[in-house]
C-alpha cells in the first residue's frame, strides 16, 4: 500500500478479511496459517490455535477501528458484535458465532 494514509475502506476491508479467517477457522477450512504452520496438522491443539490467532486478528484490526471511530460493526450481527466487544473467545463464541437456528420443532416441544 505505499505511503498513503490508512483509510476507512482500507481497514474494513482488513476486517472483512480478519471475520472471514476466523469463520474459516471455526470451521475448520483451511486458511493461510495451515499454509505457515503444515506440521501443525498433526498436533491435536492446532485447531485451537488457529481459531484463536484468527480471533486475536480479529480483535486487533477491530479495535483499530474502534479507536479511529470507523463504523466497523456493519460487517457483523448484533450477537457477533456483542463477542467482539466481550473479546473473550468464550465456548459461546465458538458455538454460536453463526447464529443457528435454536428453536425447538414442535413435536419436540
Amino acid at each position: 500500500m505505499g505511503k498513503e494514509p490508512v483509510t476507512e475502506t482500507y481497514l474494513i476491508e482488513k476486517l472483512s478479511g480478519a471475520k472471514v479467517h476466523f469463520e474459516r477457522a471455526l470451521d475448520c477450512k483451511h486458511t493461510e496459517f495451515d499454509d505457515l504452520y503444515p506440521y501443525m496438522i498433526e498436533h491435536p491443539q492446532f485447531f485451537w490455535y488457529k481459531r484463536y490467532v484468527a480471533w486475536s486478528e480479529l480483535l486487533t484490526i477491530a479495535g483499530m477501528c474502534e479507536e479511529l471511530s470507523y463504523n466497523w460493526r456493519e460487517q457483523f450481527t448484533e450477537q457477533q458484535v456483542e463477542y467482539v466487544e466481550k473479546r473473550v473467545m468464550s465456548s459461546t463464541v465458538l458455538d454460536f458465532w453463526f447464529e443457528k437456528n435454536d428453536s425447538i420443532e414442535p413435536a419436540q416441544r
